[in-house]
């Protein structure tokens, strides 16, 4: 399945959400594609919108490649697998934390334009993103909402691996996930605009459904 744009992909998860209209939800999207996806679901929820930053911790050298991913109040999940394997050393970890835990506080300020995040305690927690390749910072988000309170969380995405899929299902409530296909490279094989989305954008569609403050 091959997804035209990220309006498309949201509208498409949005009805496949549809058992959710009318319930307590805030959609919490991970920056900056996600946000698009989630406005679209949030719409047609009916729901507000807000960001949730998780970021990816890049091993020595291989900056792409995720060692793990770090929250916004620094909860962490660790591939301990290739942490050993790549012989990555405990100081080097704990400094990507906070280098990673201070990038999210900046892009959470700016992006809330400085207000708090929206309270999920007892709510339905809906996340979103444009697409899972590893699953690392999507387990992290989890991790952190989880200490929240919600009354539920479900992932919603339009394209993850089969394999990340199942592993999630272990970890919330419910996953929405439209295709599952392999083998998997990129998530943006399967898009046929995959432009990057600035932060003028992502301010611009949370404020649009931000909801009552």
């Amino acid at each position: 399945m091959v997804f035209k744009n990220r309006e498309e992909a949201g509208r498409l998860l949005a009805k496949a959400l549809k058992d959710y209209k009318g319930y307590d939800c805030v959609v919490l999207a991970i920056p900056r594609g996600g946000v698009v996806v989630g406005y679209y679901v949030a719409e047609e929820l009916g729901c507000p919108l807000d960001v949730i930053i998780p970021r990816k911790l890049g091993a020595p050298l291989q900056p792409e490649l995720a060692i793990g991913a770090v929250a916004e109040d620094g909860t962490t999940v660790l591939n301990e697998d290739l942490i050993e394997s790549m012989g990555v050393s405990q100081q080097y970890i704990e400094r990507k934390i906070k280098e990673e835990v201070a990038e999210i506080r900046r892009r959470a300020s700016l992006y809330r334009s400085g207000r708090e995040m929206i309270p999920i305690k007892d709510k339905i927690a809906i996340l979103v993103d444009d697409g899972l390749a590893t699953g690392a910072t999507m387990k992290a988000a989890i991790s952190y909402i989880k200490r929240l309170g919600p009354k539920a969380i479900v992932v919603a995405v339009p394209v993850a691996p089969p394999d990340v899929v199942r592993s999630l299902r272990r970890e919330v409530d419910k996953v929405v996930c439209l295709s599952t296909p392999e083998p998997f490279f990129a998530i943006g094989q399967f898009y046929e605009e995959f432009e990057q989305v600035e932060d003028e954008e992502v301010i611009r569609l949370l404020s649009a459904r931000r909801g009552p403050t």
